[in-house]
């Protein structure tokens, strides 16, 4: 079988987190491994010094920046190092970033590619620690601070770390197809069945947590029991507060109204008992909160722009 080569440019800068660079290649390179796939990996620094990683570690480039040739596909990864782009690396992206075929960023290397000009009209994410920074900071770019990862034309952007990992699967799958994917997802032991459109964090992470103990246990008690009367009145009277003062308290304490908070639980269960279970798809509404799969469906529809049996085809865990 002809291999497609697709040659793969990551770039080096002092400071980079060093997981961003090796997760992608991992996946990259062992993708490599299966017949008809060619994944060329090259890594370049400005001048082809050692760069020094966020973690202390030292990665040794194959060549500088100047003496790369053209890649397929351009790969921008993050880390510390990014807070205070070199003017000559911003410069070398603004006029190479356009000519990649794929543009890749994992976790904070999208605010390079926007000091680059190369986000303006895309929609994009990033480590969520800086998103509203890369918001504010570049107002033309339209930055969405839930997903793992986005896919805009030829831009691709991951969230923190591991979701550079989760990125390049889904690259190998788009070029490859699923088995080629699933082969490297079991290799690496990590699962192939996180969409891109998962969250960064759990509904119990996305929230904060409330400073008053009765409201933290109550967040508790909501995770354990989707399934319950979760209206404000009910809630209020579990937490012994008014309705009224329990819907203000709430929000003001995690960030969240109390139906915005359930939604998210209710969500977040469907879809662990969809990755995990063998359940159907009407018991799995009720043991979510749903009561009916229409409802479930119109949920997650709204919310993840799938269907549950679709979700549950995609991402379902597979036995290894």
């Amino acid at each position: 079988m002809k291999q497609r080569s697709v040659h793969v440019l990551v770039v080096l800068f002092e400071g980079v987190q060093s997981l961003d660079v090796s997760g992608p290649m991992e996946v990259f390179a062992g993708a490599s491994r299966f017949p008809g796939v060619s994944y060329r990996l090259r890594t370049a620094s400005l001048d082809g010094a050692p760069v020094r990683c966020s973690s202390g570690l030292t990665l040794v480039p194959d060549t500088a920046l100047a003496d790369a040739p053209a890649p397929d596909l351009l790969l921008v990864p993050g880390g510390a190092g990014t807070r205070t782009p070199d003017p000559e690396l911003v410069d070398w992206l603004r006029v190479h970033a356009p000519r990649a075929r794929e543009l890749v960023s994992v976790c904070t290397g999208a605010l390079l590619l926007a000091e680059a000009g190369q986000l303006d009209g895309h929609r994009v994410t990033t480590h969520w620690s800086v998103c509203e920074t890369l918001a504010r900071r570049f107002p033309a770019v339209r930055v969405d601070p839930d997903p793992i990862f986005v896919r805009d034309g030829r831009l691709a952007t991951s969230a923190g770390v591991t979701a550079g990992i989760d990125l390049a699967l889904a690259l190998v799958e788009e070029e490859h197809g699923r088995d080629v994917a699933l082969a490297v997802a079991r290799h690496l032991v990590v699962f192939l069945r996180r969409p891109g459109n998962q969250a960064q964090f759990s509904a119990q992470l996305t929230a904060q947590t409330a400073v008053r103990a009765p409201l933290r246990e109550l967040q508790h008690w909501i995770s354990e029991h989707p399934d319950a009367d979760l209206s404000v009145e009910a809630l209020a009277a579990r937490a012994r507060l008014s309705p009224r003062h329990f819907a203000r308290a709430f929000q003001a304490e995690t960030g969240l109204t109390p139906g915005r908070y359930v939604e998210r639980v209710r969500l977040e269960q469907a879809r662990r008992l969809l990755e995990d279970t063998t359940e159907g798809i009407t018991g799995i509404s009720r043991a979510s909160g749903y009561g009916t799969p229409e409802a479930m469906r119109r949920a997650f529809v709204k919310a993840l722009g799938t269907a549950p049996a679709e979700y549950r085809r995609r991402f379902r865990s597979q036995p290894v």
